[in-house]
């Protein structure tokens, strides 16, 4: 046995431990950091495999992107009340159980397959498998049509998800840009006569209700 099949045996020892405790862990973000370790486990074995392109877009994509945002999923949910939402996971083991056991067993009957047979066939272009260049040679090629299809389709959704999460806010404040065009110089500053002061108090009521009435008028306008 080389080392290259240690290490591939080591990798999938550690996939599977993580990948087990992801489901096992009792806190959420202990899982969230157990299923980092899983990507990061299968992007090694994805770079034994000569895939490097596989191995960097499930750490960049995943473990960069989509588990930042599952951690602050996590972290704004309210951990102490998990145990509320898990009390009526009990009655589903049995169901689950049986479900994993049928996936373990399809995936035992296709790999094994491969293990049995004596001289297994490789592929004319085997030695290019995995490398960049020609995945982007046969992307940009032969499958130009559906990969322009499928970043429209993405686009789609993306813009859906904006348009039905977009609420308007009724507590905020904010400023229409149309209507903040159309404003003229004179809604802006107003100039009002002030009467002098004096030791009259009519003189000085009389002025203040002058303005007040101004003031009214200019806001009737």
């Amino acid at each position: 046995m080389d080392y290259l099949s240690v290490l591939f045996y080591v990798f999938s020892a550690i996939l599977l431990f993580a990948a087990v405790r992801v489901v096992a862990a009792g806190n959420p973000v202990h899982s969230a950091l157990y299923l980092v370790l899983s990507f990061f486990s299968a992007a090694a074995l994805w770079i034994l495999l000569k895939a490097e392109l596989l191995a960097l877009i499930l750490v960049l994509v995943y473990v960069g992107a989509v588990m930042v945002l599952f951690l602050f999923v996590v972290m704004m949910v309210d951990i102490n009340r998990m145990g509320v939402v898990r009390e009526g996971f009990r009655k589903y083991h049995a169901a689950g159980v049986t479900v994993g056991i049928l996936i373990a067993l399809q995936m035992i009957a296709v790999l094994f397959r491969g293990f049995f047979t004596a001289e297994p066939a490789s592929p004319k272009d085997a030695d290019s498998i995995g490398k960049t260049a020609e995945l982007g040679k046969v992307l940009y090629t032969s499958y130009l049509y559906p990969f322009e299809i499928a970043a429209v389709i993405l686009m789609v959704a993306i813009v859906a998800a904006v348009a039905l999460t977009l609420r308007k806010r009724t507590d905020a404040k904010y400023t229409l840009a149309a209507k903040a065009s159309g404003v003229r110089k004179e809604d802006r500053l107003r100039i009002i006569e002030m009467l002098p002061e004096s030791g009259d108090t009519e003189q000085g009521e009389a002025g203040e209700s002058r303005v007040e009435e101004e003031i009214r008028e200019g806001e009737g306008q």
